[in-house]
């Protein structure tokens, strides 16, 4: 009889050991391409005027109104407006009014202003300036950036636009020290 019963315990534990399944975790955002099953071959990554090449068995229409994946997320458009100072954008973009990069206030771009021109640009490159950040900056990262350029040319929804940095705040003369400040010279 206890035999019985240690066996029926056993045979029990054993399956609720493998009937459970611990839920997955994913501590690393994964890297790679962003539209699944695209092996990132192309032939030119150029597309002037925003028209790229479309994906097989995507429509015209699908190509052109897609979009990021954080478009509408305010804390990733936040987190891709730190990114863009951090990785140096504002050196050439000027704080997206140009300067040596074009500016990214307007939605007129060479390259198109879809988000995922945006994203190829930042991954591929551009000729005369534009550098390729392939495999330095993780593609959550890029599409991050890609979200917060669209803000600055007011692509987004106001509700997901970040505030504007504190560079670009306008200083009261109280706050500025005595060689900023001719009032106090």
């Amino acid at each position: 009889m206890k035999r019985t019963i240690s066996t029926a315990i056993l045979l029990t534990a054993i399956a609720l050991l493998c009937a459970c399944e611990r839920e997955k975790r994913q501590f690393r955002e994964p890297t790679g391409s962003a539209v699944p099953g695209d092996t990132g071959v192309e032939q030119s990554p150029l597309h002037p005027g925003g028209s790229a090449p479309l994906k097989p068995g995507e429509s015209e229409s699908e190509a052109n109104n897609g979009a990021g994946p954080f478009e509408f997320n305010a804390y990733a458009v936040a987190e891709g407006q730190k990114l863009y100072y951090s990785y140096n954008c504002g050196g050439c973009h000027f704080h997206g009014g140009g300067g040596i990069g074009p500016p990214l206030m307007d939605a007129n771009w060479i390259y198109g202003s879809q988000p995922q021109n945006i994203h190829d640009t930042i991954i591929e490159g551009r000729p005369n300036g534009m550098p390729s950040f392939r495999g330095r900056i993780p593609d959550y990262q890029v599409w991050e950036i890609v979200a917060f350029v669209r803000s600055l040319s007011g692509q987004l929804p106001p509700t997901v636009a970040p505030a504007r940095p504190d560079n670009m705040n306008v200083k009261k003369p109280e706050d500025l020290g005595p060689k900023e400040n001719p009032q106090q010279r």
